[in-house]
């Protein structure tokens, strides 16, 4: 048995992770039966032929990962602290709470809350093509599906989990309940730019935020709100405020008092007070708005 060690810069809670994982359509993530576990199983970015399962729990003084089965531990422990957010610094997250008092309230609702990402920007990258014009829930059954029928399945700490199928799975395949040529046509796309390491976080993440989204709109069936989400949700990027998440706009709208939904100007004029987590905060602001209104589904993109 192999084990990382993680040690969170900042507030941090795995309990906080679990329950939005919990809540989080695409994971369609059920709690692991061992108390304070996280039970994840993913295909290694990059190293795609090797599907692991982590086991994940805190201590008072670290995040430990043991991993189960065969792939480079630095790789696995890279694709861990990144699904956490553990990748960044958040020491100064609570200042933003204290220079605005509606990310202050919404801290304190969710403490220890970070975003917690796709297992890849491959798989972020998969799930706007399925979930392009459907709902939020039929989205994430056939992802599901696909995961249960295509992927991967590894055994951790006695409970069977299901991994994402890998990008050259996915370009193998022909069809699937669900979804129509096109889709199948726009998903080997996304797999072969994984293949190519196109879609790999550490690259992504160090290109110009506008940049990195010009690149992901040339994969197909990526527009302006799919290549957000890869940036944001795949790669982990820590401070992008979305011009086109209308759910978020809204949020705020209520958030701030406004009687209607202001500017996209005035908005992204707000969010700069959030620097450098704007992510962070944006996703605050969508997990209060579905906790309140139990509603998950998104604009159709």
């Amino acid at each position: 048995m192999t084990s990382v060690r993680i040690t969170p810069k900042g507030p941090f809670s795995l309990e906080a992770s679990t329950r939005f994982l919990e809540r989080f359509a695409p994971a369609a993530y059920e709690r692991a039966q061992h108390p304070n576990h996280l039970h994840l199983a993913f295909p290694v970015e990059g190293a795609w032929e090797n599907t692991v399962g982590v086991c994940i729990r805190q201590t008072s003084k670290a995040v430990i990962g043991e991993i189960f089965g065969e792939a480079d531990r630095e790789a696995v422990r890279r694709q861990v602290v990144r699904i956490l957010s553990l990748d960044v610094d958040g020491t100064g997250f609570p200042g933003v709470g204290t220079r605005d008092r509606a990310v202050g309230a919404l801290q304190g609702s969710y403490p220890g809350l970070r975003p917690v990402l796709f297992w890849s920007s491959y798989e972020a990258a998969a799930w706007t093509i399925i979930g392009h014009r459907i709902r939020i829930t039929q989205a994430a059954r056939i992802k599901q599906r696909m995961a249960q029928e295509l992927g991967e399945e590894v055994v951790v700490h006695g409970e069977r989990r299901h991994a994402f199928p890998s990008p050259q799975r996915l370009a193998s395949m022909a069809s699937f309940p669900g979804l129509f040529a096109r889709k199948i046509e726009y998903l080997h796309g996304i797999a072969e730019a994984a293949m190519q390491s196109r879609l790999d976080a550490a690259r992504l993440r160090p290109l110009a935020r506008e940049d990195a989204l010009e690149e992901l709109k040339r994969l197909p069936g990526i527009g302006d709100f799919s290549a957000e989400l890869i940036l944001v949700r795949g790669a982990g990027e820590p401070d992008h405020f979305s011009r086109s998440e209308r759910r978020l706009h809204g949020a705020m709208a209520d958030a701030y008092d406004f009687q209607a939904v202001p500017s996209i100007e005035r908005l992204a004029d707000i969010a700069e007070k959030w620097r450098p987590y704007r992510s962070w905060v944006s996703v605050l602001f969508r997990t209060e708005l579905e906790d309140r209104t139990h509603d998950i589904s998104g604009p159709k993109r």
